[in-house]
């Protein structure tokens, strides 16, 4: 089976999702989720900052891609892009516009 552009299609079998959490260990707080086929990695972490080691961690395990939750934002999802070499692809979840005023108030 082939992707676009003729690229050969990799099953997804392992990534990463890292996400902001008050109390998370700097270190970041672990879980994992294996359902035989896909393994997925949660890591909690204090702050965006802590997100780069990680990262690091993450594409050290074999990691094919990491999540980064929306609290990362596109400054320091390129952070951690450029701290990982572009290793794996590095995503961001966004909030639609109708989100904006809900996801502020649980913020501020």
């Amino acid at each position: 089976m082939t992707g676009i552009e003729g690229a050969a299609f990799m099953a997804l079998t392992s990534w990463g999702f890292i996400y902001t959490a008050a109390g998370s260990d700097a270190s970041g707080d672990v879980n994992v989720v294996d359902t035989g086929q896909c393994r997925t990695v949660l890591v909690g972490v204090a702050k965006p900052d802590d997100g780069i080691e990680a990262a690091r961690r993450l594409v050290g395990e074999g990691v094919q891609l990491i999540e980064l939750c929306g609290g990362f934002g596109p400054v320091w999802a390129g952070r951690i892009i450029e701290a990982i070499d572009g290793a794996v692809p590095v995503g961001v979840v966004g909030y639609g516009p109708e989100a904006v005023d809900q996801v502020h108030a649980i913020f501020s």
